[in-house]
């Protein structure tokens, strides 16, 4: 670390290595790239981060080369990196880190943790998910628009039932429909519920729509399906953070969507894959359009016994 490039960050000094190196050949784009927009995204996207246990995963050759998810805080971090108590694994207590500032986001990137995982729950009350998640996967033969469609689908149903939902895209293949909980209160959901909750209305997309949803795991009854995956609200699961980068040929990222966004993309007018430069852009232009599954406080319906 001794030969790295110093910088301060809000009080915090860091040392950046290997600036120069490439890490998505594709689009040229370097390690210093990528510092510079969790830099500067890092005040919007630690709203996302703070107060839970993150998974990294790391490329320290670039998207090209071998990866690793890091779940135990590294014993090298900073000691203004605090850590807390996740789930477990089978040597025991799991310590991650947690990125509860800006700084912290930016050593992540540095150590070139070009994607940031986040569970549904805080690390001060692990049994009750902070949101209720859909994670469209799109199978062989779809696509995007497919993943679109159903979002809105989603949406209606979630309204029938007097919820609000937010969007994002994965930065990848898929999308993701948010239902944001911040229960504080007794009875809040756990992820029991969560799960069930979304595997009915997974569930009841199937029974609508058989030649084009699915519910269950097996990958081969997912071509030209969209899998809505309700198992991403388990305990131990993870979605990839809002803001995170993508290790994709291009610097792809992980971005909140309007409605309007999701219809176009559903009528193949919009392609919903937005770049590091474009993310920059749009939270310059439009504030954080996530911000509402972390204020937004609402209660999933209970079973009917």
């Amino acid at each position: 670390m001794a030969d790295g490039t110093p910088v301060r960050i809000d009080g915090r000094t860091l040392s950046l290595t290997n600036l120069d190196k490439v890490l998505y050949p594709d689009t040229g784009t370097t390690k210093s790239e990528v510092i510079d927009y969790y830099a500067r995204i890092a005040p919007v996207m630690v709203t996302h981060t703070a107060g839970r246990c993150m998974t990294m995963r790391r490329y320290p050759n670039g998207v090209d080369g071998k990866s690793f998810f890091e779940k135990r805080c590294p014993s090298h971090r900073p000691d203004w990196v605090p850590t807390a108590v996740g789930p477990g694994d089978r040597k025991g207590e799991l310590r991650y880190c947690r990125f509860d500032e800006p700084a912290a986001i930016v050593w992540a990137a540095n150590l070139a943790a070009l994607e940031l995982h986040a569970p549904m729950a805080r690390s001060d009350d692990l049994e009750h998910p902070l949101m209720c998640v859909f994670d469209l996967d799109p199978g062989p033969g779809t696509a995007i628009p497919e993943c679109a469609e159903l979002a809105l689908e989603i949406r209606e149903i979630l309204a029938s039932a007097d919820l609000d939902c937010v969007a994002k895209t994965s930065g990848s293949k898929g999308m993701q429909v948010y239902v944001p909980l911040n229960d504080p209160g007794p009875g809040a959901a756990d992820h029991e519920h969560c799960s069930s909750f979304a595997l009915a209305v997974g569930q009841m997309l199937a029974q609508r729509h058989p030649k084009g949803v699915t519910t269950t795991m097996a990958k081969a009854e997912r071509p030209g399906k969209v899998f809505v995956d309700w198992s991403q609200n388990a305990h131990h699961k993870t979605t990839v953070c809002v803001y995170s980068m993508r290790a994709r040929p291009a610097p792809t990222v992980s971005t909140p969507l309007d409605w309007d966004e999701v219809a176009a993309a559903a009528d193949g007018d919009e392609p919903l894959v937005f770049r590091i430069d474009d993310v920059l852009a749009r939270v310059e232009e439009r504030g954080d359009l996530f911000a509402p599954a972390v204020e937004l406080v609402q209660h999933l319906p209970r079973a009917r016994s």
